[in-house]
């Protein structure tokens, strides 16, 4: 047909296309004789028309070429509903995105946390001043031990045993801790909500041990 309904309105087919950089001559074309950035542009335009209220991206900048780019970030910025949007283009994710989820590292004292940012500079901020498990014993380890105390007591033997096994103790444990995130994120376990309530309760409490563990090794050194 001549129209196509975008957004509950008859728009002329040239009219749209115009707006995904199609000239006259290429809307006569079959699809086969388009370039790949034409294809993906045109896929683009068939997306547009299809009424939704949320659309879930994937990394949808790979392979598109500078036009390609400008009129996905158009017609993103034009949607009138949210769009969830995985991306490594830090250009493009400042310009399209008001709110960014940022998911805390392994090894540091946020791990698990999810923190919303306005910005990828904010984000950036937090992400340089995040501060490691082991950095965070050695400072609570530091800032105990310069407390007047007693006379600092020597490393006995079964400390040093302590001591030579803490590494690999840590490390058991943090692989059982990955294992029970595995099996927590799991989808056959997600309809099961006794399950994963017995896993977040495994995974919290083994993070407290884990936590312990580097408090008590961070200690151990010291004496050492």
């Amino acid at each position: 047909g001549d129209h196509v309904e975008f957004r509950g309105n008859p728009v002329h087919v040239r009219g749209y296309l115009d707006r995904f950089l199609f000239n006259a001559a290429q809307m006569e074309m079959p699809v086969g004789r388009l370039s790949g950035g034409e294809q993906s542009r045109l896929l683009l335009a068939r997306l547009m028309l299809r009424p939704a209220n949320v659309l879930v991206l994937d990394e949808p900048t790979n392979d598109l070429d500078i036009a390609t780019l400008e009129v996905l970030q158009n017609c993103l910025l034009d949607f009138p509903g949210a769009v969830l949007l995985v991306s490594h283009d830090r250009y493009f994710m400042n310009a399209i995105a008001n709110r960014i989820l940022a998911f805390a590292p392994q090894g540091t004292t946020a791990e698990g946390e999810i923190v919303a940012f306005a910005s990828l500079d904010q984000w950036e901020a937090w992400h340089e001043g995040l501060e490691t498990k082991e950095e965070a014993a050695k400072a609570a380890a530091k800032k105990s031990g310069a407390a007047p105390s007693a006379k600092k007591r020597k490393m006995s033997y079964n400390d040093q045993r302590e001591f030579d096994g803490m590494e690999a103790k840590i490390h058991q444990a943090e692989a059982r801790l990955e294992g029970l995130k595995s099996e927590h994120g799991d989808p056959a376990n997600f309809s099961n909500a006794k399950r994963l309530l017995e896993l977040s309760g495994e995974i919290t409490a083994l993070e407290t041990e884990i936590e312990g563990l580097y408090r008590r090794w961070a200690e151990l050194e010291a004496l050492a």
